[in-house]
């Protein structure tokens, strides 16, 4: 009785592969479409071991927030971010918790003010992030269509010791 062929290694076959007509659509795919899917994949390769980064992809900026109260040190590390709307924003206590972001809204145009607060997920206030309370915790968000400018932010609980930062973005 001949042996009926199958895909890949089998019992069935003594381990011997069955390989489809590559010129056919075959599970195998067309060696046109196989040809373009190699080319893609080594742009990308190219690409990411030169540091070039596709037009338009997004850049995460972490932001520690950290506490030194023996030298009465309240800090936002780094203090000022430049970033581009789509960036992602990940904000990480160090330590002296609890903290959380507030942007200040004072002077903001009510559609930039709406934008901001709509890109605040789980928020506590109109511009203000849920508290983080213990190192490690995070509040991630992504940096909305904002017009170019300076948009300062602050920790609530550590504003009487000047933790503050600055948000600029540009085009």
């Amino acid at each position: 009785m001949p042996r009926r062929p199958t895909v890949g290694p089998s019992g069935g076959n003594g381990g011997v592969a069955c390989i489809a007509d590559p010129t056919r659509n075959s599970i195998y795919g067309r060696p046109e479409r196989r040809a373009k899917q190699s080319i893609s994949l080594l742009f990308v390769a190219c690409a990411a071991l030169a540091g070039v980064h596709p037009a338009g992809a997004q850049e995460v900026h972490i932001v520690r927030l950290e506490v030194d109260a023996a030298r009465e040190v309240y800090r936002f590390v780094p203090a000022r971010v430049t970033v581009r709307p789509g960036d992602v924003l990940r904000f990480r206590v160090s330590n002296g918790s609890p903290h959380n972001i507030t942007f200040a809204g004072g002077g903001l145009p009510p559609q930039v003010r709406e934008t901001l607060a709509a890109a605040m997920p789980n928020r506590t206030g109109e511009l203000s992030s849920p508290v983080l309370d213990r190192p490690g915790a995070e509040y991630r968000m992504v940096v909305p269509a904002l017009p170019p400018g300076r948009y300062p932010f602050f920790c609530t609980p550590h504003r009487v010791y000047d933790m503050h930062g600055e948000l600029i973005v540009s085009k």
